[in-house]
């Protein structure tokens, strides 16, 4: 018997720091994607937005803290689970880190900051290529992204910024769009002044 096809959401962070970008290398004993490389990914908890969902998996995933600069795009996957076909939404953030201590839960686990151009030379699969090269405006070297002339801070190349106004209608929550930034949650004055 065929079953419709269940729907998972989820968000990405593309952390690029020094022109290079976080990828991670999943645990051994997980059921999904074993030992492969990618993004800081995962599933949207309910009520969640898209951008708090990949801050938080990016802290759960690497202890890292972080702020959105740019939602970059969506994409979507079927996989298997239990038996059933899931059809999954992702929506992908552009990220910069504002702390660099990397932390992961399994000690089986490994993370690299790697330039653009080593990636798939790394074992990151097409579909985490894909979901990069969306973040770094369609360039997977290291000319996608330009450094200012101040102390190192990366801007992303045109191409690679999209407005939060223009994130697709199709949302990953009924009613809620990502937020631009949610680095509110880093600092705790900024959060002691929104609560009041």
């Amino acid at each position: 018997m065929n079953q419709p096809a269940a729907h998972t959401y989820l968000a990405a962070a593309v952390v690029v720091y020094n022109a290079r970008v976080l990828i991670v290398r999943r645990s051994y004993s997980e059921r999904f994607l074993p030992g492969a490389w990618g993004v800081p990914c995962g599933k949207l908890e309910l009520g969640e937005s898209a951008a708090s969902g990949a801050l938080r998996e990016l802290k759960e995933e690497t202890g890292l803290l972080g702020a959105i600069v740019a939602h970059t795009g969506s994409s979507s996957f079927l996989s298997d689970y239990q038996g059933r076909r899931v059809r999954n939404h992702q929506e992908n953030f552009a990220v910069r880190p504002l702390t660099l201590d990397v932390v992961l839960p399994s000690a089986d686990q490994a993370y690299l900051w790697a330039r653009p151009a080593e990636l798939a030379g790394i074992g990151v699969d097409a579909y985490n290529l894909d979901v990069i090269r969306q973040a770094l405006g369609g360039r997977l070297d290291a000319t996608g992204l330009r450094t200012s002339t101040a102390a190192g801070s990366l801007r992303y190349a045109p191409a690679a910024v999209s407005s939060p106004k223009t994130v697709p209608v199709r949302r990953v929550q009924r009613d809620r769009r990502p937020a631009a930034v949610e680095s509110w949650a880093a600092d705790p004055a900024v959060r002691r002044r929104r609560r009041s």
